[in-house]
């Protein structure tokens, strides 16, 4: 009796020891830098935040609705795999910001245009300076909606009333959703292909706008775009990358956004424009719709990740004018920008971050009339001979160039 006793106390104590070891392990914090942190962050203040995987878990992206539709991030590499896209830790305590809400996230819709005759930032007479710039609600701080969830994407729409700078309310509907990919549709729309060893996270996202009012959108009244902002963490050895028609006639980019950008910052050469991106010097370019091409990416040498965006590009259409300030006209603007974060005059930084940025084309749409744009995200991590196999492929040019085009 005395022996089954203590057999019995013996298995019961090996047990709660057993146990108790299982939840320590789970209530570990992870590592800052990984997916895993990034996700138990942004849990505790989205319960509802949805986690679209592979079916091995490597692959995973992270959407809100509560904070706009976001992806905040995503990983090729399970929890402890890094965390891609750049999450603003500070923006989420603390009262709102009157001009904009920087919660990060490494896919948004934003809508434009952001500056000129249409904007949406500015109200209808202000002077387009800081002090007046407010980014709308609805796609500030606003939660969506979800319609439909998979284990694989979700989708969201939102209903909005905007005023632009011309004084025209436009009544909308937005419907987003993100799509995570396989390795195999990865692989198709890239039209490259991939070693075994190489591992990547990859999702399209689908935006589209509605007219929902009673107005058509002209040239008369203002219209507005859809607009997609992919923030990413930068490191000194960060290279924007952003092939361009080189036979095309007018200006390769737009380089003074904020200030002229330095020359040891950016340059072009053989159809392919370079950028630092390493979150130190402040700086925007964009390039127009005759010189772009449907792709844009980085390189980050320091940590040897691989990053590709795809989106759609109408060399015809109209793309308006971002500018802040009234223009000669409002009817001319970029396609593709890029920014890199750095200090302001009084040395404040929201960041660091960079982005990559694509637009859809004006949308003059009638009653009921709807415009989609399409914008996809890839990254890529593996040995640095398959990652140039791929940049070659996609971009046009090695590895190797890359990191010494600034040099």
């Amino acid at each position: 009796m005395r022996t089954t006793l203590w057999l019995l106390s013996f298995c019961l104590i090996g047990a709660c020891t057993t146990s108790s070891k299982t939840e320590n392990t789970s209530m570990e914090t992870p590592e800052k830098g990984t997916f895993g942190y990034d996700l138990d962050f942004l849990q505790k203040r989205d319960h509802d935040v949805a986690v679209l995987s592979s079916d091995d878990s490597t692959s995973q992206v992270i959407v809100s609705a509560k904070y706009q539709g976001k992806v905040f991030t995503s990983t090729a590499d399970g929890m402890s795999g890094r965390s891609f896209g750049w999450v603003h830790y500070k923006a989420f305590d603390g009262q709102p910001d009157a001009h904009m809400n920087a919660y990060g996230g490494e896919n948004r819709l934003w809508l434009g245009p952001e500056g000129a005759q249409y904007s949406l930032f500015f109200k209808p007479g202000a002077k387009m300076e800081f002090e007046q710039w407010h980014t709308p609600p609805a796609f500030d701080t606003e939660p969506w909606h979800v319609t439909s969830k998979t284990a694989q994407s979700v989708v969201m729409d939102k209903d909005m009333i905007l005023t632009n700078y011309a004084g025209t309310t436009l009544q909308l509907k937005i419907d987003r959703s993100v799509t995570l990919l396989s390795r195999e549709e990865a692989a198709s729309r890239l039209n490259t292909s991939l070693a075994n060893n190489v591992k990547l996270v990859g999702y399209q996202t689908d935006n589209s706008i509605t007219n929902s009012g009673s107005t058509a959108w002209t040239p008369k009244t203002g219209a507005p775009c859809l607009w997609m902002l992919d923030m990413f963490v930068p490191s000194p050895g960060v290279t924007i990358v952003i092939p361009y028609e080189e036979q095309a006639t007018g200006n390769v980019a737009t380089t003074d956004y904020f200030g002229q950008i330095p020359p040891d910052r950016v340059t072009y050469k053989n159809g392919v424009l370079y950028f630092k991106a390493d979150g130190k010097s402040r700086g925007k370019l964009g390039i127009p719709p005759k010189r772009a091409k449907p792709i844009a990416g980085s390189y980050d040498a320091d940590n040897n990740v691989l990053t590709l965006t795809l989106f759609d590009v109408d060399k015809n259409a109209t793309y308006l004018n971002q500018e802040w300030k009234l223009v000669p006209d409002p009817l001319k603007g970029d396609v593709v920008n890029a920014y890199n974060d750095g200090p302001l005059a009084d040395g404040s930084q929201m960041g660091p971050f960079y982005e990559i940025e694509s637009v859809s084309p004006a949308a003059f749409l009638k009653p009921a009339e709807k415009l989609t744009h399409k914008h996809a995200v890839f990254h890529f991590t593996g040995e640095k001979s398959q990652l140039d196999a791929i940049a070659q492929k996609t971009l046009g040019v090695s590895l190797d160039t890359i990191q010494k085009a600034l040099k």
